[in-house]
């Protein structure tokens, strides 16, 4: 499995080592542009801005934009990029990231036709890069990087692993984890399209052997088998490091629909029971609220030492 942490992050004695450099797609548009400022601001090393027919120009003086991918990857090595076109787009922007050399795709825009997501995670698998989303809130080493439109306050930097199918509940999680004293080492937005590509399997494959790893919360929701598969892996896996959960909709009424494309429960498939029993057999409790999340965690590991 990619090892996620490195190409965010480097490992020691690297020269870029925490410096990583990210390629801004859609750069100049308004959506682009303002969390292209507040990745800057955060500390994320933006190196360059990709939209097609500004070539040459500068983003806030100093980021240079260029007209394609693989210009931008020339002039700078980067191996992340983060996509801000509409969905539309995507699909070319996507291609031109991939065959360019980006390593890590972080796609923000959501509503993607799932045959143009599909192409995109086949041409990645080809290429062995990761893609991030889409319609993710993106993917962060607190303090260090940020990439993705999370704003910084509730994450700090730490040791617990924090996986998310929901953006505002991986901001509120990490919030209650960092008021009670679990900092984070990596904190993860799945995506809510009907498809993406780093499903919670995958990302917790990425995450599992992160030096320094303590422990490992799962934001998950009704609907689908994701959170399923996830706790028999564990299982499988032997990983035995405290790991709590969150199910969100499990006051939901029966096939109802959520805001997530794939969150829809038909009888007993994808409900909150299903997933709850799961992650019971893999010995790990699930929160009834977002706030119950730290103090679970905390059982959790005064149980292991």
């Amino acid at each position: 499995m990619t090892d996620i942490f490195s190409i965010l992050k480097g490992k020691p004695g690297d020269s870029d080592y925490e410096k990583k450099g990210v390629i801004v797609q859609g750069i100049t548009g308004a959506y682009g542009s303002l969390h292209a400022k507040n990745m800057i601001s955060y500390g994320t090393n933006i190196v360059a801005g990709v939209t097609p027919g500004k070539g040459g120009q500068k983003f806030e003086d100093k980021v240079p934009i260029y007209n394609t991918m693989q210009e931008a990857v020339d002039a700078t090595g980067a191996k992340i990029s983060i996509i801000f076109v509409p969905a539309k787009f995507f699909l070319g922007a996507a291609k031109d990231a991939l065959e360019a050399g980006i390593k890590l795709l972080v796609a923000i825009p959501e509503h993607i036709p799932v045959r143009d997501t599909m192409e995109v995670l086949e041409m990645a698998k080809q290429k062995g890069a990761v893609i991030i989303g889409p319609n993710t809130p993106g993917i962060m080493i607190p303090e260090i990087i940020k990439v993705g439109i999370m704003p910084p306050t509730p994450f700090t930097a730490g040791n617990i692993a924090v996986l998310s199918k929901s953006g505002t509940l991986l901001y509120e999680i990490s919030d209650a984890l960092t008021n009670s004293g679990f900092g984070q080492c990596i904190t993860i937005g799945i995506g809510g399209d009907p498809i993406n590509g780093t499903r919670l399997i995958d990302a917790f494959d990425m995450v599992k052997d992160i030096p320094d790893l303590e422990g490992m919360v799962v934001v998950g929701e009704i609907g689908g088998d994701s959170e399923e598969m996830l706790a028999q892996r564990i299982i499988e896996s032997g990983f035995n490091k405290p790991t709590v959960a969150y199910i969100a909709g499990r006051n939901a009424p029966k096939e109802k629909r959520m805001g997530h494309a794939g969150a829809i429960v038909m009888g007993t498939y994808g409900s909150a029971e299903s997933k709850v029993s799961m992650f019971n057999k893999a010995n790990i409790p699930v929160a009834k609220r977002p706030a119950e999340v730290p103090v679970l965690l905390a059982g959790k590991m005064e149980k292991s030492d």
